[in-house]
């Protein structure tokens, strides 16, 4: 896309806040009914994702959004969300309550409708929500679907209306009044069911928190409270309420990750036109990587969509708009790339519409594309004259900027130069790679062992049909700490760049993955867990396809062999070992591995790399933030946000010479 032709004019645009409160209006009418509830229960995964740690959170995320559509209507000030025992989950609103009164064309009470029939919701017409984000009218049903058993309870009108649902979905008590009362709002009371969610129904109390803390923020003044109630002597309640919003956010972000900002407020940006507004904070930090979190109507966008395009595009052309006008680009100098001026970047961008366009329920991508220009306007508008204004701050932006595109070159220069050696574009793989001999990538596994002894064991003990294994030595470089170009001429990383094949950074292609395994086999020790990290941080920042493919794995070679007599047994853990001890009677010889080095090539092949009997940790994505917020605490140049993070989560174990 043409950076340099955006158009100067197009919608018109209102220095106000979108106006989201309805009329009180909000009955059985305005409940549409658009088909029946149909294999919710035979593909979860269609409406939740999976049926993983992360599906069964998102049921929780589906009640939440519905009372946060209700607070943006105007009608909800406070949610409550509680982990009672047993792992069951209660959230209540103050919102207007979902209607009581027999739906017409279904004869049914409209709050049966709601739980039990697929996209069946009030956000269809437009009269019940001018903006939400649960468009499709399934995320009340889909839990109650999903859920052993779920109970409803509705306060409207002085009355307290109660109905109970069992076994996926399936009404076993009418809807009833059981009350007088002079509270308001909706309260969803469900246990998630076991059938459904075999891995587990245990709900993370972290996980909801980063959620409803993110829910917070992005609903200036609306209070969340968190309680977690499973243990009646460790109670734990949190409360939420940001009256900043989106400035508070980009605050948080930079702050939680413990990086220095370069400018002491956020910018924040907002407008209207007609029934849409976008509204966005930056904040530029020290670090050399980039944070960009966008919403549509709350629901976090994490595939991107047209409101990212439109701030990307815009904030590329400022940068170099005004470095022409005001002369920090010389005529001779190029323009500022996208990853230029993003480099150190906390933003978050904040759509709202009537008629939002989502991929998929789990709505990961927004699609409407009258969104990409009114961001795109927006961005550029308010960002060039708050750089007129502010030419301190913007001269602080605009260094970092330009140092981040003098590093670029000089790692586009590095690349060139191991091109034209035939490193990167050739055949040429590192020296000391043994390869297998399958080439169907699907098959092949990739061992990347630390020091020169494991490695050679390894080699010795493989099945080298599939199996190809990669030596280090030594300590390689942190990427957290340094710019790209850096990363390019490190001698540590690019064996492994050239063994995978597929380039590395924004010229990365994991379509052209040498292999779909790669396993880190590393020493069960400090050092060996300091190798492990340092190279996962390089995946995740230059190679992060890899990781959300589920490519990369960690080795878990034994810790201990017991022997006695001719019984020989390879235990894991101390507890392992304290085990296989007391069934041998007592007595054994213990051999405590400190290093892959001592295992020779059949202990090697039997414990760890035969896939029959080996066992490895697979990395995965679940939540990018939050691994960002980790990247940046363990590896970067702060020593007290690294102690603390490590005080927080160390798990200490006995620590025996044996």
């Amino acid at each position: 896309m043409d950076l340099e032709n955006m158009p100067e004019n197009g919608m018109e645009l209102e220095n106000t806040e979108l106006n989201t409160a309805v009329s009180e209006t909000y009955d059985a009418s305005q409940i549409q009914v658009l088909e029946g509830l149909e294999a919710v229960r035979k593909r979860p995964g269609m409406y939740i994702g999976s049926t993983g740690p992360r599906g069964l959170h998102h049921l929780v995320y589906e009640i939440v959004d519905n009372s946060i559509d209700e607070a943006l209507a105007g009608f909800c000030d406070r949610i409550e969300v509680e982990i009672l025992p047993g792992n069951v989950i209660r959230v209540k609103d103050n919102g207007r309550g979902i209607p009581v009164g027999l739906n017409e064309k279904l004869g049914i009470p409209t709050v049966t409708v709601v739980l039990t029939v697929l996209h069946a919701g009030g956000k269809f017409g437009g009269g019940g929500y001018k903006v939400s984000g649960g468009l499709h009218g399934v995320g009340s049903s889909v839990v109650n679907a999903l859920s052993a058993w779920l109970e409803a309870e509705v306060c409207q009108d002085g009355k307290r209306w109660k109905q109970r649902f069992e076994n996926g979905g399936t009404p076993v008590t009418d809807l009833v009044v059981v009350g007088d009362t002079n509270e308001r709002g909706t309260t969803i009371t469900f246990a998630p069911d076991p059938e459904i969610f075999k891995e587990t129904t245990e709900f993370e109390f972290d996980t909801l928190e980063r959620h409803l803390r993110e829910s917070a923020f992005l609903n200036a003044g609306l209070a969340i409270v968190l309680s977690d109630k499973r243990d009646a002597e460790n109670e734990r309640t949190e409360t939420y309420c940001y009256e900043g919003g989106l400035s508070s956010f980009a605050e948080f972000l930079n702050k939680v990750r413990s990086l220095e900002a370069l400018h002491e407020k956020p910018i924040h940006i907002r407008a209207t036109a007609g029934d849409k507004e976008a509204e966005v904070a930056l904040q530029y930090n020290d670090s050399y990587n980039e944070l960009l979190l966008s919403f549509a109507n709350n629901v976090h966008t994490v595939d991107g969509g047209t409101h990212e395009t439109g701030f990307k595009l815009a904030l590329t052309r400022v940068f170099n708009d005004y470095g022409r006008k005001y002369g920090k680009l010389k005529e001779a100098d190029k323009n500022l790339s996208g990853d230029d001026v993003r480099e150190g970047l906390t933003a978050i961008i904040s759509v709202k519409l009537t008629d939002a366009q989502f991929e998929g329920q789990t709505k990961g991508k927004l699609g409407n594309t009258e969104i990409t220009q009114m961001v795109s306007q927006l961005v550029y508008e308010k960002l060039m004259t708050f750089f007129e204004e502010n030419p301190a701050v913007a001269n602080e932006i605009f260094t970092k900027a330009i140092n981040a595109s003098r590093a670029r070159e000089a790692a586009r220069k590095a690349r060139d130069l191991a091109r034209r050696k035939s490193a990167l574009e050739s055949n040429s793989l590192p020296g000391k790679l043994a390869d297998c001999t399958e080439r169907d990538p699907a098959l092949t596994e990739l061992y990347i062992v630390e020091g020169d002894s494991a490695g050679g064991s390894a080699k010795a003990g493989r099945d080298r049909k599939y199996q190809a294994i990669l030596p280090l030595w030594g300590k390689m470089l942190n990427v957290e700490k340094v710019h790209e170009d850096k990363v390019v001429s490190n001698e540590k990383l690019m064996p492994v760049i050239l063994a995978l094949g597929a380039g590395f950074g924004k010229e990365f292609n994991v379509e052209k993955l040498r292999y779909h395994k790669i396993v880190i086999m590393a020493d069960a020790d400090v050092d060996g867990a300091h190798i492990r990290t340092l190279l996962l941080t390089f995946f995740f920042r230059y190679m992060r396809p890899l990781v959300e493919h589920g490519y990369v794995y960690i080795a878990q070679p034994p810790l201990f062999k017991v022997s006695k007599g001719k019984k020989t047994f390879y235990a894991f853990s101390d507890e392992e070992r304290d085990r296989q001890i007391a069934e041998l009677g007592g007595s054994c010889d213990i051999q405590r591995y400190k290093g892959l080095g001592e295992m020779d090539a059949v202990q090697l092949w039997e414990t760890t790399m035969d896939p029959e009997f080996r066992t490895m940790l697979k990395v995965s994505l679940e939540d990018a933030v939050e691994a960002d917020e980790t990247f940046t605490i363990l590896m970067g140049d702060k020593v007290e946000p690294r102690r603390n993070f490590i005080e927080r989560n160390a798990k200490y174990v006995r620590n025996l010479d044996v």
